[in-house]
């Protein structure tokens, strides 16, 4: 899997567990201002990208991440997938 592809399934899965339309979920889109997604959002939202990517996302990784395109930066790592 290439970083579009790896970005594009991100992006779907975020919309879909976001109930945000996905035109809406871009790179630079933050979570909390943007899309609206409070803690419980995000957990969820990170344990279906788990589960699509066969990765594990420490809790204290994803607090950093505030944006869509941080948090496909974060999957790419764990799959080894590069730029």
């Amino acid at each position: 899997m290439d970083m579009p592809e790896l970005e594009s399934k991100v992006c779907k899965i975020l919309a879909e567990n976001l109930s945000v339309p996905e035109s809406q979920v871009t790179p630079k889109a933050r979570f909390q201002e943007d899309l609206d997604a409070d803690s419980l959002d995000l957990v969820e939202a990170v344990l279906a990208l788990e589960e699509e990517f066969g990765v594990t996302i420490p809790e204290e990784e994803m607090e950093g991440v505030q944006t869509v395109g941080q948090a496909v930066q974060l999957v790419a790592s764990k799959m080894g997938v590069g730029a």
